[in-house]
């Protein structure tokens, strides 16, 4: 799958967000290893604390289907209702997920504006001293 066409899965997801106080919306598109792609979209709640992330909706979408191994992701964020005008880069609870199912040097993370605008990141260097599972085994 091209990097295309993983940015126009998560600008259809974008189109899914339930943002009614941020206004904020955000799609992902997760690929994985096999080819596979799981959408997310942000979801607001009025208490704040329960809203979730595009990115973390689209790995529990894969992880509760089984998928544990990951190639990229793209992101696609700004006001609901208009294209991107900026880069949305994922927050650090959706990159300690993100650490805890991918590696760090190879896993790509894609910030898009469009399909032609985009920046390819490893999430080494959105998260250079991550905590994952490698710090809780000797």
């Amino acid at each position: 799958m091209s990097e295309r066409e993983l940015i126009r899965e998560a600008l259809r997801m974008r189109e899914k967000s339930y943002v009614p106080y941020s206004g904020f919306a955000v799609g992902a598109g997760l690929l994985t290893k096999d080819g596979k792609v799981y959408g997310g979209c942000n979801i607001e709640n009025a208490a704040y604390t329960p809203t979730n992330c595009a990115e973390r909706t689209a790995f529990f979408k894969a992880v509760s289907e089984g998928e544990r191994e990951f190639s990229a992701i793209a992101i696609a964020g700004g006001r609901a209702g208009e294209a991107p005008s900026d880069y949305c880069a994922p927050c650090g609870v959706c990159r300690q997920v993100m650490a805890e199912f991918c590696d760090a040097d190879s896993f790509q993370v894609i910030l898009a504006k469009s399909e032609d605008e985009y920046k390819v990141y490893t999430l080494r260097e959105l998260f250079p001293f991550g905590f994952g599972p490698e710090n809780l085994m000797e």
